[in-house]
């Protein structure tokens, strides 16, 4: 896909928790197509820390606002910066970058698709279930927390499908992780999405190839160039070392080693 760099205007940045914030921004132009697992480069004007552009994933893409979404952890100086941003403030963003998520043919409509998103993962999941959704598919949605108070954008998922949710805490859904929630033992899912920290995605990935069910992840490599020069995010595959950045960040867990 062709790749742009863009000066887009902000035009809301709500801020969910306090540690995260919803960042819409839009362009002159109609956006460019955009995919589901996709992510684009932040550059972070006025941080004296922050010399490389953030990678953040795409969130949302609202075509009737010409809106895209970006959910926002703030970790570090650039995503507290970013924090910062107000209505009407112009920032430089390359997109869109990496592969996409799967979206099942248009025969198997009837195929039983879950996104599993925790933290900050959850942010590609609603991107992918809006194209699930537009697609003729109901996406199911298993959404992981420490406690309610984590738990974000709710309302936009319900919007799209059925949301489960785990907090560690047990404030709001089932307590306990994504992996002991009870849909898992009361549906057979034909196809699992998920994005977010590590060792959850390798505990879906291997309850997904204990259940032969095809499983996708997104993963969360640190990244800087954004294009496959810098080489900080090469993860050891069963094709050998290859950057997330250009070849990812979305996989087959059949291609990665967790399963070893």
């Amino acid at each position: 896909m062709k790749k742009y760099m863009l000066d887009m205007k902000v035009t809301e940045n709500n801020r969910l928790h306090k540690n995260y914030c919803l960042l819409k921004l839009t362009c002159d132009d109609t956006l460019p197509e955009m995919l589901p697992g996709q992510f684009v480069q932040v550059l972070v004007d006025n941080s004296p820390t922050t010399f490389l552009r953030r990678p953040i994933s795409i969130n949302f893409v609202d075509k009737t606002t010409n809106e895209l979404w970006l959910l926002i952890q703030l970790v570090g100086d650039g995503t507290r910066r970013m924090a910062e941003y107000r209505p009407g403030d112009i920032v430089n963003i390359m997109l869109p970058l990496g592969n996409s998520f799967t979206i099942p043919a248009s025969e198997d409509k009837n195929q039983k698709l879950l996104l599993i998103g925790g933290g900050v993962g959850t942010a590609p999941m609603l991107c992918l279930g809006s194209a699930l959704k537009n697609a003729g598919f109901e996406p199911v949605f298993l959404l992981g927390a420490r406690s309610k108070d984590d738990v974000l954008q709710l309302d936009e998922f319900a919007k799209i499908g059925t949301v489960h949710i785990t907090t560690e805490d047990g404030t709001l859904g089932e307590k306990g992780y994504v992996t002991n929630h009870s849909v898992l033992k009361n549906v057979h899912f034909d196809r699992i999405y998920t994005c977010g920290p590590k060792p959850m995605m390798v505990a879906v990935a291997k309850y997904a190839a204990a259940e032969s069910i095809t499983c996708e992840v997104s993963l969360e490599n640190t990244m800087a160039c954004g294009i496959g020069a810098c080489l900080c995010c090469v993860e050891n595959t069963q094709e050998g070392h290859v950057c997330v950045c250009t070849e990812g960040p979305v996989f087959n867990i059949e291609k990665l080693r967790w399963l070893n």
